[in-house]
């Protein structure tokens, strides 16, 4: 049997994290000895790698509590786990492709950047300054009414 600090170490979660897992009920087999302290046998401990697992993967504590509420029920629960690896799976495909996208911007912003600094390109970055160069923008910045005032 582990403490919490013994199962902290063995998982490289925090101890901080043990206890919130636990609390949480995601470790449903942590077990207390007489004086109220949390202790973790071997099962407890594959339960502490899975929800680490599961959390670096970006799913939330809620849908993590799901996946152990369908685990407890047994083999019967497969279906329903693979639909939430699916949905969660899905999930992280349209982060990744909005991530993609942030880095095309910032691409766009670097090599921007780096054209000001060459003195390729006036600073149009500065929103301070940017009534000053509408022209170059106004189909982006400024909307109908914008323009009319």
């Amino acid at each position: 049997m582990h403490t919490v600090k013994e199962a902290a170490m063995i998982t490289g979660l925090t101890e901080h994290a043990v206890r919130f897992y636990t609390d949480k009920g995601l470790v449903p087999s942590v077990q207390r000895n007489q004086n109220n302290i949390r202790m973790f046998d071997e099962e407890s401990i594959n339960w502490l790698h899975g929800i680490k697992c599961l959390k670096q993967s970006g799913m939330s504590i809620e849908v993590i509590k799901m996946y152990v509420d369908f685990c407890l029920e047994g083999d019967s629960t497969i279906p329903q786990r693979y639909k939430l690896m699916m949905e969660h799976k899905e999930a992280a495909l349209n982060k990744l492709e909005e991530a993609k996208q942030h880095i095309a911007h910032l691409e766009q912003k670097t090599a921007l950047y780096q054209a000001i600094m060459e003195h390729r390109s006036p600073d149009t970055t500065n929103p301070g300054n940017w009534d000053k160069i509408k022209h170059m923008h106004s189909d982006v910045f400024y909307a109908s009414s914008v323009q009319k005032a």
